[in-house]
């Protein structure tokens, strides 16, 4: 079935039927998304890790960090 074909099918639907659907097909979507996210920070905090442990990068302690976050937030 194609595309078209489902969303004629679906525009058949009572307005109720159709907010279901939308509802679970919105909630698919958060799914996949969340899977997604939880992958590409994992694949982040690997990178980040990496580039610590090899020296490219240096890391600076927690209250510095987080001196330098509020700084930038209050400008």
């Amino acid at each position: 079935m194609s595309i078209e074909q489902v969303e004629s099918e679906a525009m058949k639907l009572s307005p109720r039927e159709r907010a279901r659907l939308a509802s679970k097909l919105l909630n698919s979507l958060d799914a996949n998304a969340a899977e997604n996210n939880e992958e590409l920070w994992t694949q982040e905090s690997e990178q980040r890790y990496e580039a610590l442990a090899s020296g490219k990068v240096q890391g600076i302690d927690a209250d510095t960090a987080l001196q330098e976050a509020r700084a930038k937030l209050k400008k």
